[in-house]
């Protein structure tokens, strides 16, 4: 991969400097995460196996074990500070299933083929910059007929900010987001089956541009683009962007932050051998037609 791609110790140490900071900040993330949990509604059966990449604090994992109690889940987090936070609010209810939070890349899993019925993953692939590596991860650990049920951020997130960065800076303050036409694609590429797209801007208001850059560092959303500056940006260049930020103001005097939310899922269709008969005819078994309704 490119030499400019960010460093993966920047992402897991300032996002393990949010940990404490992170749940108070991230009620876009929650709320995004409440919508992809209502999806999960569409199983048929519930999951005996579950992996929560980008657990963070672990909120959504625990949500996972009220929602699936009798399921098995781990949450993985590439930023020590997470899985360790997430492990100090974990209940001592020894009789009862419970998460259990491990550090780890989700660009290189540490479990074995084929070991869980879902992957869920909310508001983290955005963090993942080579994700066409991450599905194929995914694809590996999935077990024949698993689900994959994911959100991430698109091109128009943040977009108001990073219009009023350019307007006062030539290097590249707001971070970039990947296109949801080409995740579907990667989904393809990687061989999952039937992988399903759709997206939604969600729009949050702020009553002045320095409580959303106070948010998003408090969730640890920091800027890791190689081009940006070295640093902490002067008052000047504050100054600037504040001052373009006015042009986005809102009726009543309130600044608006756009996510462009991105969902999908898909299938991991259960591979299998046929041959091909003396007569020249392929016959498959019946219970390897792979079933189109298999979340409707």
């Amino acid at each position: 991969m490119s030499h400019s791609l960010p460093n993966k110790k920047d992402i897991a140490r300032s996002f393990s400097l949010a940990a404490a900071t992170y749940d108070k900040a991230a009620f876009v993330q929650k709320e995004i995460a409440n919508r992809l949990l209502s999806r999960l509604d569409l199983l048929k059966n519930p999951p005996a196996t579950i992996l929560d990449v980008g657990a963070g604090t672990g909120c959504v994992t625990r949500l996972l074990q009220q929602k699936f109690t009798k399921s098995k889940i781990i949450g993985l987090d590439l930023a020590q500070g997470m899985s360790l936070f997430a492990k100090s609010k974990q209940p001592w209810q020894l009789w009862k299933n419970k998460p259990f939070y491990i550090c780890g890349d989700a660009e290189t899993l540490p479990f074995k083929n084929k070991s869980f019925d879902l992957i869920y993953s909310n508001f983290t692939l955005q963090w993942c910059f080579n994700l066409p590596a991450v599905f194929s991860e995914f694809k590996r650990v999935l077990k024949p007929n698993g689900m994959l049920f994911f959100t991430t951020l698109g091109p128009q997130t943040l977009i108001e900010l990073r219009k009023s960065f350019q307007q006062a800076s030539s290097y590249q303050h707001v971070n970039e987001f990947t296109d949801m036409h080409d995740i579907g694609d990667m989904l393809l590429n990687t061989q999952f089956s039937d992988p399903v797209m759709d997206m939604e801007i969600i729009t949050a208001t702020y009553p002045n541009v320095k409580q959303i850059l106070e948010d998003l560092k408090a969730t640890g959303a920091r800027n890791m683009n190689f081009n940006r500056a070295k640093g902490i940006f002067g008052k000047q260049t504050l100054k600037r962007m504040v001052q373009a930020y006015d042009n986005f103001k809102l009726p009543g005097g309130v600044y608006p932050v756009s996510y462009e939310i991105i969902y999908g899922h898909a299938w991991q269709q259960e591979r299998f051998v046929h041959k091909q008969d003396e007569d020249g005819l392929v016959r498959i078994p019946a219970d390897k037609i792979p079933r189109m309704n298999h979340i409707l």
